[in-house]
């Protein structure tokens, strides 16, 4: 063998056979043997090549056979020298020539080998990459230049403001609240908003109330410094006037700050409350302001947590001697990456960062920390905070309460979750306890067997996935949603009261045709809806008008019956059913002989003025409102039922027996086997 040579892809054998010679130089053949003698470095320098060359893997063991007497020749990648076998002869050092010299070897009986072809790997050289196009600096012929216009209007008066601050010695308190409570009561109050008056109650305006009622129970934070004959003087004003910050933005891009004052804030209650602050944030925004909304302020209110200002420090102008500063409402830095789900089960809480800065000189700082425990407080709920809201907002539940916790492990999750089939059942069984049913009475409804904590649930579990056993349509829902599903299904305008049937299939149905979202009517329902309504509201007005002093048994107040009954009878018309009977007493007969049993308004107006038909009862004039009638139904969709409206001459204090006996009679008489039991 020559020296130097590059044997490519078989180094790997060659490293191999050096490994063995280096353990034992018997192992390996003679020629071997004398290859390492005369080329110590060739292992060496082929192992870094083999190691270098992408994508080697472990090569097959090679079978041992005595090597040949073979010459290999260094070839180009364009063309490879074939190994040539010559007789085997005493090692001979190699000349030093530029074509390696075969080694000659004793002569021994040659075995036959295949010649192959050695390629060798040349790197390519690597391509320079193309250089950066460097622009050069733009070179500023007056680097300081700079315009300057004058502050004027408002803007001038800003700065007047904040300059007349800097002469005021202020301190600031800051405290972290959590807002938990507040964030699930506001959602409580915006949904009953949503589904009656409208509006939305935003957290400014529950932290702006917080504030009010801290300050009716702590009036030495409504104060200002003044000057009486020459000496320091405390002012105290009568009221409380409480300076809303609002930051507008104009067309040109610039931003405007706008401090308008709410007045008499310590008479009012949320409600009010609520609507004064609306107002002078809507007179700020189409620029109706006056000077009078400027004026009287004496604290003040700023929210930069709004575009995220997690603390803020708000400059205290003269005049005043508070001015708190809410910060953005987030999770702590240290959850941010954490999932929600995470957060849930862990029971973090949002916080937001309240500062109350004051006048040094007539508020001292323990007056001002004991300022914010007290906001802290009534936003957790204490002295009936949110109680007093859903109060003046005529919500008709009672808010959700502030809980510890209770520690999360594998039983109590089971347990848990058992707990909330429970309040599932409790529910269907007893919801329309809750119902709000009467307009005329307000109350705050409740039962014990409906209230979470009575089920060992808080809070915390309202955004923890629990199993629903199919309720809502899914396996797993939050709390949140299986309370909301429930409670707009069993405890809104209409109760429900179906556990006491014995039949699972019917109760099964009644759950669920009832437990589900509300899907609003399409337009044209909506229309035959406030058709319908029209009809009984115009109807009883005439003869109101028309017939002054008659005896009526005016519908008015419930005219909502009307498109009632006109939607179940033309659900039943649509099934098919053969006829509609229905029962009532004299309230309300009028207009339903009229609008949905089909009895012309003509032959009901005539009756009023004592024309009857020569077929009929004479008597003392109220006899129509005993009358029934028979007709014809005819659905918008075209579908159409007889009905009947069963007469009522007795005066029956329950019409219900009578109306069954005949119904039953009816089906008799229809002789449809085994359609009735």
């Amino acid at each position: 063998m020559s020296s130097g040579q590059d044997f490519g892809a078989n180094d790997w054998l060659v490293e191999e056979m050096y490994e063995r010679y280096q353990i034992d130089p018997s192992s390996v053949p003679a020629e071997w043997v004398t290859y390492f003698q005369n080329n110590p470095q060739a292992a060496a320098t082929s192992a870094p090549a083999s190691q270098s060359s992408p994508g080697a893997g472990v090569p097959p063991t090679p079978k041992p056979v005595t090597p040949p007497n073979i010459s290999i020749q260094t070839s180009t990648p364009a063309q490879a020298a074939p190994v040539a076998a010559a007789p085997v002869a005493p090692p001979v050092a190699a000349a030093p020539v530029a074509a390696p010299a075969p080694i000659a070897a004793a002569p021994v009986i040659p075995a036959p080998v295949q010649s192959q072809p050695v390629l060798r790997e040349v790197a390519a050289t690597p391509a320079t990459p193309a250089q950066a196009v460097v622009k050069p600096a733009p070179t500023l012929a007056t680097p300081g230049a700079a315009t300057m216009e004058p502050l004027r209007g408002v803007a001038g008066r800003v700065v007047q403001s904040m300059e007349a601050s800097l002469t005021v010695p202020t301190a600031t308190s800051v405290r972290a609240v959590p807002a938990k409570l507040m964030i699930d009561n506001r959602i409580v109050i915006n949904n009953h908003l949503t589904r009656g008056r409208g509006g939305k109650v935003s957290f400014t305006h529950l932290i702006a109330y917080a504030m009010i009622k801290s300050i009716k129970a702590m009036p030495e934070m409504n104060a200002f410094f003044g000057e009486l004959d020459g000496k320091p003087a405390l002012g105290r004003p009568e009221h409380i006037n409480l300076g809303i910050a609002i930051d507008l933005a104009k067309p040109d891009g610039t931003r405007q700050l706008l401090v308008p004052s709410i007045k008499g804030c310590e008479e009012m209650d949320f409600g009010q409350f609520w609507v004064a602050y609306e107002e002078i944030v809507k007179k700020a925004r189409t620029g109706t302001l006056t000077v009078e909304d400027y004026a009287g302020t004496t604290v003040s209110l700023t929210n930069p947590g709004t575009i995220g200002t997690v603390h803020s420090v708000p400059r205290l102008v003269q005049g005043q001697g508070l001015i708190m500063g809410v910060g953005a409402m987030d999770y702590p830095a240290e959850f941010h990456g954490a999932s929600e789900s995470t957060l849930a089960r862990m029971a973090i809480s949002k916080v937001l960062t309240l500062t109350s800065t004051y006048d040094h000189r007539v508020i001292q700082g323990a007056q001002s920390g004991d300022f914010l425990r007290r906001i802290n407080e009534l936003l957790l709920g204490a002295e009936g905070f949110y109680d007093e809201i859903f109060t003046a907002l005529r919500i008709p539940y009672e808010p959700i309460r502030w809980a510890a916790d209770f520690e999360v492990t594998k039983d109590s999750e089971i347990d848990k979750t058992a707990r909330v089939q429970q309040l599932i059942a409790s529910y269907r069984t007893w919801g329309h306890l809750m119902a709000d049913i009467d307009p005329l009475v307000y109350r705050q409804r409740t039962h014990p067997d409906l209230d979470v904590q009575t089920h060992g649930l808080t809070l915390w579990d309202l955004d923890r996935e629990f199993a629903t056993g199919g309720f809502g349509g899914k396996p797993f829902l939050p709390l949140r949603k299986i309370l909301g599903l429930l409670r707009d299904s069993y405890c809104r305008s209409i109760g429900t009261e179906y556990m006491h049937i014995s039949e699972p299939e019917e109760r099964e149905w009644f759950q669920q045709n009832l437990e589900k979202k509300f899907e609003k009517v399409d337009r044209d329902e909506q229309l035959r809806i406030l058709r319908k309504l029209n009809s009984a509201e115009a109807f009883e007005t005439f003869l109101q008008t028309k017939f002054v002093g008659q005896k009526r048994f005016s519908l008015e107040g419930g005219e909502a019956v009307i498109p009632l009954a006109d939607a179940i009878i033309s659900a039943a018309a649509e099934r098919g059913l053969d006829e509609v009977c229905i029962g009532m007493p004299h309230r309300g007969r009028l207009n339903m002989l009229a609008n949905i049993a089909g009895k012309s308004h003509g032959q009901i107006f005539q009756e009023f003025q004592g024309h009857y038909a020569e077929n009929q009862v004479h008597g003392s004039g109220d006899v129509k409102y005993h009358l029934g009638t028979e007709g014809v139904f005819t659905a918008a969709s075209g579908a159409t039922t007889k009905i009947y409206l069963a007469a009522n001459p007795s005066h029956l204090e329950a019409v219900n027996p009578v109306l069954e006996g005949i119904v039953r009679a009816k089906q008799d008489r229809l002789n449809t086997k085994g359609a009735y039991s």
